[in-house]
């Protein structure tokens, strides 16, 4: 097996597992209050912040074919799969976790609530894991563009 293919598979299922065991320590009642943070277990039938909760059922449709157009790209521009494997890893792992939520719960669920100087959106793991392959893809790509500047220069 490919380096990059291992990368991308070991991150999707790290995260995918992690995040739905977490989760059904929420749905069989764990709860947990601080004065900052709480862990609470919530439905969001939305996106975050809630939003498009109005679409309903039609959500997670929108998102099977918005993961699919994801996957295959990246499968198709393999080159992009081997630069940025732990990243679509991790966000595809988070994003197919929570797309597996609206399919079983009718929702994402959703548990760590910040309350500490400022109210928060509710979050859970997936989440995080979805924003950090987001980054690393976003410094990765600005590296990447450095690299090329400093290239030229010295052309």
């Amino acid at each position: 097996m490919d380096n990059f293919f291992a990368k991308f598979t070991g991150a999707f299922v790290f995260v995918f597992v992690l995040d739905q065991i977490i989760k059904s320590f929420f749905l069989n009642g764990f709860d947990w209050n601080s004065s900052c943070i709480s862990l609470n277990f919530t439905l969001n039938k939305g996106v975050a912040f809630s939003m498009f909760a109005f679409l309903g059922a039609y959500l997670k449709y929108i998102q099977v074919a918005l993961i699919g157009g994801v996957l295959a790209y990246i499968f198709y521009k393999r080159e992009t799969l081997h630069e940025y494997a732990l990243a679509l890893g991790l966000l595809m792992g988070g994003g197919i976790s929570n797309l597996l939520d609206r399919f079983l719960h009718g929702g994402v669920v959703d548990y760590v609530y910040w309350h500490c100087g400022f109210d928060f959106a509710i979050f859970n793991f997936a989440d995080v894991m979805i924003d950090l392959g987001v980054l690393l893809i976003l410094i990765h790509s600005f590296k990447k563009d450095k690299n090329k500047e400093n290239v030229k220069t010295l052309s």
